[in-house]
């Protein structure tokens, strides 16, 4: 039997729906229709709105290989993150939590875990979060004067709702797989969102611990295969060597000094773009501005059994982000959806075994 992604290709998942307009201020409002005024002064704060000038999509907005029609920033994600927390729980500890989970993303996200040789956990980015928390001083404040404590805050993987393990629902793997899949093939539209996100509860998963899940199987199914889908996106060669090239032109660009550490942590995206158009073409650069060059214009990946020559070229096994989510069966009982659909569990398992070929290149540009 075939694979059910094979005929799921880089090209036919990025055209086949067609182009749209999507409005976050809309998106958020499905998220929580009623959003809790505390929440704006802890958004406001320096710390947070820098993620302003970070994008969701890890870097694929720069590149000519995708075509993302939406413009998705770590701050809305972190905002939606929260919303959905609040949503559910109504509890502002766990709310904060959702809020700074990626409040030590540096610029391009996940290409920093891919540039350390973490492209199969991605989790590297996350290891400075506390550490950030207690120097901010502005926070200590406001945190004193609601009575929450830093480290109530700090860490949002002690919140079930807020982060679990793959492939439970989380607050964390809800939000960012609608704008990925809204920007990258279209996918998700404000309806489908909408009919989904209405569907979800909070049920109790094998553990007896409080976890996402739906209240009925077609959606469950439906949103199970939405979310498969869209992380069959994100671990096709397109996808891999996008980041691992971006993540080799930031190694390459701190060696070179035309770019610093602490720029990756204190400019925007687009003020590192900036930097790296600025470049001067010399003899000393050559290799970082061939890479930068092929990982602006590319828009098109071979995929291959062996590495080519005069190609950037990837062969990694990376993080595989999908969902087998809870769901309340019609004669009341609380199971995994793999486990009540046979659809499902063919989508699940087939995500699971796809292999793309050994290599994905592209030819340098000179």
């Amino acid at each position: 039997m075939k694979n059910f992604f094979e005929k799921y290709t880089w090209d036919f998942m990025l055209n086949r729906n067609p182009m749209c307009e999507y409005h976050i201020p809309t998106y958020h409002k499905i998220l929580c229709k009623n959003p809790p005024q505390f929440l704006n002064k802890y958004i406001a704060l320096p710390t947070m709105q820098r993620l302003k000038g970070i994008g969701l999509l890890c870097g694929t907005d720069w590149t000519s290989l995708y075509h993302n029609r939406l413009s998705y920033s770590r701050l809305d994600h972190s905002i939606g993150v929260a919303l959905i927390t609040w949503n559910f729980t109504h509890d502002k500890k766990q709310t904060l939590a959702a809020l700074f989970h990626d409040i030590s993303t540096p610029v391009f996200s996940h290409v920093s875990d891919f540039r350390k040789g973490d492209a199969l956990t991605q989790t590297a980015t996350e290891e400075p979060n506390a550490e950030l928390l207690k120097q901010d001083k502005v926070l200590q404040e406001l945190l004193k004067k609601d009575g929450i404590y830093l480290s109530e805050i700090n860490d949002y993987h002690k919140y079930p709702i807020a982060d679990n393990e793959i492939p439970q629902l989380s607050a964390d793997r809800l939000e960012y797989m609608f704008p990925s899949g809204m920007a990258l093939d279209g996918s998700w539209t404000m309806e489908e969102i909408e009919r989904c996100y209405n569907d979800i509860v909070i049920l109790k998963n094998e553990n007896n611990i409080d976890e996402l899940g739906f209240k009925t199987e077609a959606i469950a199914l439906e949103y199970c295969g939405h979310f498969c889908l869209i992380g069959h996106i994100l671990q096709l060669n397109e996808n891999k060597l996008t980041l691992q090239l971006l993540g080799k032109v930031m190694n390459l660009a701190v060696e070179k000094k035309v770019l610093s550490e602490n720029d990756f942590m204190t400019l925007s995206e687009k003020e590192i773009i900036q930097k790296l158009e600025a470049m001067p073409v010399c003899a000393e650069l050559s290799e970082l501005n061939a890479l930068y060059k092929t990982f602006r214009t590319m828009k098109q990946v071979k995929h291959t059994a062996e590495p080519l020559e005069n190609h950037f070229c990837v062969s990694l096994k990376v993080k595989q982000r999908y969902i087998n989510p809870l769901v309340k069966t019609k004669d009341g009982k609380i199971k995994r959806i793999a486990d009540c659909s046979l659809e499902a569990k063919k989508i699940i398992n087939d995500f699971l075994t796809y292999e793309d070929t050994a290599y994905g290149c592209v030819k340098i540009e000179k």
